[in-house]
């Protein structure tokens, strides 16, 4: 929680928004406090941002039972038939988030500096296993005496070759080098015409 994953969504929806057809899940316990930040912030049209309220621990709406996620992409697919991405964003308590892959194509675990240089050795399914993991508000590192080099290195260690970016949303506020991983993505499941 606090790692910034909605601010990262905002931003993507701000740099990818003029690229591609795009919208936002959001997933919340009992508000829809993280789809009204993405339209007090106007990323991206009202009825581009669907909110799920989980009414339990998220991890179940993402890993468990996708259903509510499902119907939410669905009904964004419905309004806007040509989507090309669709972001699901849900708040992760600790470090066994993942999602399912019958809701992602891909998952970003977003983890910051601010838990310490420590958070990436200890592993669980969001840091080892995620396709990208993102290391979030490396402003904040000399202020928590986080070692960057360390979380790195770490991050390296556990991710069996899998990137980590180490970013700043405040020294760079369109996160280019993760909106040009999504980009790769796409590039990469986009289907060519012969």
């Amino acid at each position: 929680m606090g790692s910034g994953k909605t601010a990262l969504a905002a931003a993507l929806c701000r740099t990818l928004g003029a690229e591609y057809d795009l919208a936002v899940v959001t997933n919340d316990i009992y508000t829809t406090e993280d789809a009204d930040f993405l339209r007090r912030n106007a990323v991206l049209p009202d009825d581009r941002i669907e909110a799920v309220q989980t009414g339990c621990c998220p991890h179940t709406a993402i890993r468990d039972d996708i259903t509510a996620n499902l119907d939410a992409v669905e009904l964004l697919e419905s309004r806007h038939p040509g989507l090309e991405l669709v972001l699901v964003e849900s708040g992760g308590d600790n470090l066994t988030a993942s999602f399912s892959y019958g809701l992602v194509d891909v998952q970003v675990f977003v983890i910051d500096v601010a838990g310490g240089d420590k958070v990436p050795r200890k592993g669980g399914p969001g840091v080892t296993a995620a396709d990208l993991l993102v290391v979030n508000k490396t402003d904040l590192a000399p202020m928590v005496g986080a070692d960057l080099e360390v979380m790195r290195r770490d991050s390296a260690a556990v991710r069996n070759g899998r990137p980590t970016h180490l970013i700043s949303l405040r020294e760079d506020p369109s996160a280019a080098s993760v909106a040009e991983w999504v980009r790769e993505q796409i590039r990469a499941r986009t289907v060519q015409p012969a």
